[in-house]
């Protein structure tokens, strides 16, 4: 009796719909990320790709525990010298709410290869309307 692998064909990549609304970001991040990599499956191996597409809606109304709205910041270099930009939470969420889960979730999945593969299945939208109505995203509470 050998180990069974799956193979692309043995592969099946359904589309799932998160609602945000509410969660706490960190939690919300460590699900989605694993909905993505497959281990919800049976089929899962950790050196293939297995998992299926999230689409996250409502990243504007995500919660931050504690004091984190102020303290937790993301930083972004623009590749010139002294040029660091660094803003907290509480800015990102007003700015830029879809980066918020995006960066949460990909410092949750593998770094290589096999991350950045499965960190393209990821859709993030502020608002509840996205443009996946043609591939029948099922619901899922996390």
């Amino acid at each position: 009796m050998g180990t069974h692998y799956p193979n692309s064909a043995d592969i099946e990549r359904a589309w799932l719909l998160v609602d945000l609304e509410g969660q706490t970001v960190g939690r919300a991040a460590s699900k989605i990320a694993s909905l993505l990599r497959g281990k919800h499956k049976t089929i899962f191996t950790p050196h293939m790709d297995v998992g299926d597409f999230v689409v996250c809606i409502n990243a504007d109304k995500v919660k931050f525990t504690g004091n984190k709205l102020d303290q937790q910041t993301y930083n972004k270099f623009t590749g010139y010298i002294g040029n660091m930009k660094t803003r907290t939470a509480r800015e990102m969420l007003e700015r830029k709410p879809e980066l918020v889960i995006s960066s949460a979730v990909k410092r949750m999945l593998p770094k290589g290869v096999l991350g950045r593969q499965t960190f393209k299945k990821l859709k993030v939208y502020a608002g509840s309307e996205h443009p996946h109505g043609a591939q029948n995203p099922k619901p899922h509470e996390i």
